[in-house]
């Protein structure tokens, strides 16, 4: 009874998975005929995640796109290389391995104590935007769920005084690449649980996973603190992410608050001394 229960619970996880996967894809358009789509894998839970969900959906899809895996080697102390090519062979998919020693780079600039965060993502995406161009991809998939664009949207909030997290979909600023999340509307509680039922290889991260103090731990455990007190608050938050009233805010380059003028209907000043007689 106990393992059918847990077979029916897995289904179930898997089933959800692959509904918001699909919900977000068709919501923002983000899979096209004929894609070629880069899914950049980390060796993370997320990335596990979502190339799992996304070869799962390409047999099933009514269009036709190629997905081709591809992983950067940063070159971090004691990162095992031989784990992301053998997994990656096991599906019989394409896949990339990049090499670049962003490691010694980022540890070099940053001085002691400071946040890795911002350079590593900065020269990441760099190297994976130059790349996705040159093997003729036509978008690129990262691994960025719910929570991630919920923490995002508070640190942006907190840190830089600016009301923005990361959209599903996403012009880079070159405009060579269009980058997509499939996994927006995802919780990380689901994608931990699917990594757990797969058994992913996962690879820790030595570099910004492994700094004490990140002001993003610090929001992650807010709204765990949050969740716990009010049950479907991050779902909240994000749902007000994709429903915004610029004329609510005070943004004045969103919305025109300098010309705002009154509109009546022209009124009878005869009729109204009439009433006050």
């Amino acid at each position: 009874m106990s393992i059918r229960k847990n077979q029916l619970e897995a289904n179930k996880l898997q089933k959800r998975l692959r509904r918001n996967v699909g919900q977000a894809i068709a919501d923002y358009n983000m899979i096209e005929e004929g894609d070629r789509i880069m899914v950049c894998m980390s060796g993370g839970k997320d990335s596990y995640a979502m190339l799992d969900i996304l070869l799962n959906l390409q047999a099933s899809a009514p269009i036709k796109f190629d997905l081709v895996a591809v992983n950067m080697d940063q070159k971090q102390p004691g990162f095992p290389e031989h784990v992301l090519p053998q997994y990656l062979d096991t599906l019989g998919i394409e896949y990339h391995i990049l090499e670049k020693d962003t490691y010694s780079i980022v540890t070099s600039k940053i001085p002691e104590g400071k946040t890795y965060c911002s350079l590593c993502s900065r020269l990441r995406r760099g190297t994976l935007y130059g790349f996705a161009e040159q093997i003729g991809c036509t978008k690129v998939a990262l691994g960025h769920h719910r929570d991630d664009i919920v923490e995002t949207l508070f640190l942006n909030m907190f840190h830089q005084a600016k009301l923005k997290a990361m959209p599903p979909k996403l012009l880079s600023d070159d405009k060579k690449n269009i980058i997509i999340r499939p996994l927006a509307y995802c919780r990380e509680s689901d994608l931990i649980a699917l990594a757990e039922l797969k058994q992913f290889p996962i690879i820790p991260c030595n570099l910004c996973g492994s700094q004490e103090g990140l002001q993003r731990n610090v929001v992650k455990q807010m709204l765990v603190d949050w969740e716990r007190q009010f049950p479907g608050r991050i779902d909240q938050i994000f749902g007000a992410v994709q429903n915004i009233s610029p004329s609510q805010l005070a943004d004045t380059d969103l919305f025109d608050f300098e010309t705002l003028k009154i509109e009546r209907e022209d009124i009878d000043m005869s009729a109204i001394k009439a009433i006050n007689l």
